[in-house]
């Protein structure tokens, strides 16, 4: 019989979350796997700290750690090799506080630009030590074991009908699709997924507290755990095949 799989929702630079959602699970045992869907980084006052603590993690736990590529990380990947300036300058996309956890300068106010000095490191990404870019181009686009799919947003529809992601003609889709359609007409293997706020999707059609559309989506085969970490909300963790819900809240 398979282990249990610990699904962790986006983190998005935000250490106290992490630690108290890590202190909720249950004791892990070697059979067990860890999957975080990506958004380990911006927005959170210690991007630089959750990067170190998950990569870290495979030496603390007996279970399987998988680590997801998000789409803030692939955005990055991005402002590296050839700059991104319409990524990084909005300070709704939290990327001024990431820089700012790796090379200092306090946690940025709401709204609050880049100063002197901050604009072109910020713009290239060069406060991001080479071993962070690296690990961040390691990162798979999903992953499948006997109880899911995962995948930090959503799988794309191709033909008419939505595909296994390793059917997706673009994997970058697989990061950044944002669509009704997929959460509301997915059926299929189980899917958890990220990236799209709980509160964002539609709470009639969520079989796990509709009455509270900022925590766990729970759709008729897809699963949303993105409830806001980083944005003012908490961090999630579902655990399957039985389907416990474990919050930092």
């Amino acid at each position: 019989m398979a282990g249990r799989t610990f699904a962790i929702g986006d983190v998005h630079g935000e250490t106290s979350h992490l630690f108290k959602l890590m202190a909720c699970l249950p004791k892990l045992h070697a059979d067990d796997t860890l999957v975080f869907v990506g958004d380990y980084i911006d927005r959170g006052p210690k991007s630089a700290d959750v990067v170190e603590y998950v990569r870290s993690l495979p030496g603390r736990t007996p279970a399987k750690v998988v680590c997801l590529r998000g789409n803030h990380e692939d955005a990055w990947i991005r402002v590296v090799e050839r700059g991104w300036d319409e990524f990084v300058l909005p300070p709704g996309n939290g990327c001024l506080a990431a820089m700012r956890s790796y090379a200092g300068g306090g946690i940025p106010q709401e709204g609050e630009l880049p100063r002197k000095g901050e604009h072109l490191p910020l713009t290239s990404g060069s406060f991001f030590p080479d071993d962070v870019v690296e690990w961040f181009k390691s990162l798979p686009y999903w992953y499948e074991d006997e109880h899911a799919i995962y995948v930090h947003a959503g799988l794309p529809r191709v033909s008419g009908a939505f595909v296994h992601p390793a059917a997706a003609p673009d994997p970058q889709v697989l990061l950044w699709l944002r669509d009704a359609d997929f959460f509301k007409n997915y059926r299929g293997k189980p899917v958890v997924f990220g990236h799209t706020r709980t509160e964002y999707l539609p709470p009639e059609l969520s079989g796990y507290t509709p009455e509270d559309p900022t925590d766990l989506w729970a759709g008729e085969n897809c699963f949303g755990i993105d409830t806001g970490c980083g944005n003012g909300g908490f961090l999630t963790a579902l655990e399957l095949p039985a389907m416990n819900v474990y919050e930092s809240r």
